[in-house]
């Protein structure tokens, strides 16, 4: 039944409080997983069947289930070793220290230490998810690691048969319709030669070979794409290092029919030749 499911496609994040569970989930959930939290221990069997039999258009599934579960210390075990597919265990962990430092930062109670100090409550915790961590397939601290390296280390250690690369997407538009709202990055093109006030290109787009050759052969355009392409060079291993895992870069003009279609084409182009992953949309086109 699970013969086309691979070994990472099911992942169950668990670990102390405050330790970054919500953080690792929302990495994951970047990566394609639909990302469950707080669920019970005796609806996991049946999610799983349901996944299993692709009753749910979920592809690859994440758990969060913690000691806020009432009945997660008694059932997790049992239940984890009667499932139909193992799930990759992921605990994570970190020092008191750090872990006391950070509740005193939310300012939030510890689950197991209501009325005590938040310290006993991390050591409580620690002893009773012993069981559990040794169960787990990879056990990441994540004391004095920043997001970025956490994700470095979801990356490295847990998705490492999966090659991480920089989704972007490339939009064109027109100013005149409004920036889109899910840029990362916006450039300007108005002031490059337009081919609108030529009434021999005017009713064509940028996708078109006149309107193209007219744009990209001025002075001002090779210079702009010269530095276009240096500054997205530069960004990228930033971005990727970040742990981001798409990037939208918005290029602009009046309309969005032809400078910025012909600016986002020759941009897709170039990241091609970088072999990095890249969608192209023009937005505006038809308006």
């Amino acid at each position: 039944m699970n013969n086309h499911r691979k070994s990472t496609d099911f992942i169950v994040v668990t670990g102390l409080s405050g330790s970054g569970k919500t953080v690792v989930s929302r990495f994951l959930e970047d990566m394609g997983y639909y990302c469950v939290d707080n669920l019970p221990a005796k609806l996991i069997p049946e999610l799983v069947d349901l996944w299993l039999r692709k009753k749910v258009e979920i592809d690859r599934m994440a758990l969060v289930i913690d000691i806020r579960e009432p009945r997660f210390l008694t059932e997790f075990p049992d239940i984890v070793r009667q499932l139909k597919v193992k799930p990759f265990l992921i605990f994570l962990e970190a020092t008191d220290e750090a872990l006391v430092k950070r509740f005193s930062e939310s300012r939030r109670p510890h689950p197991l230490a209501r009325n005590k100090s938040v310290l006993s409550g991390v050591r409580l915790e620690r002893r009773k998810l012993a069981p559990i961590k040794d169960m787990a397939d990879e056990v990441i601290d994540t004391t004095g690691l920043t997001i970025s390296r956490l994700k470095e280390q979801v990356f490295e250690r847990i998705l490492r048969k999966k090659q991480h690369r920089l989704q972007v997407y490339v939009i064109s538009f027109g100013y005149k319709h409004g920036l889109p709202l899910d840029s990362d990055l916006v450039f300007d093109t108005r002031f490059l030669p337009n081919p609108y006030y030529l009434d021999s290109l005017r009713q064509l787009d940028g996708r078109n070979k006149k309107v193209r050759d007219f744009v990209l052969n001025s002075n001002e355009t090779r210079a702009f794409l010269d530095r276009l392409y240096d500054f997205v060079d530069y960004l990228l291993p930033g971005f990727l290092k970040e742990g981001k895992s798409s990037l939208t870069i918005s290029v602009g003009c009046t309309g969005g029919r032809h400078r910025s279609v012909v600016i986002a084409e020759a941009l897709k182009n170039h990241l091609k030749t970088r072999k990095v992953a890249v969608k192209i949309i023009h937005r505006d086109i038809y308006k």
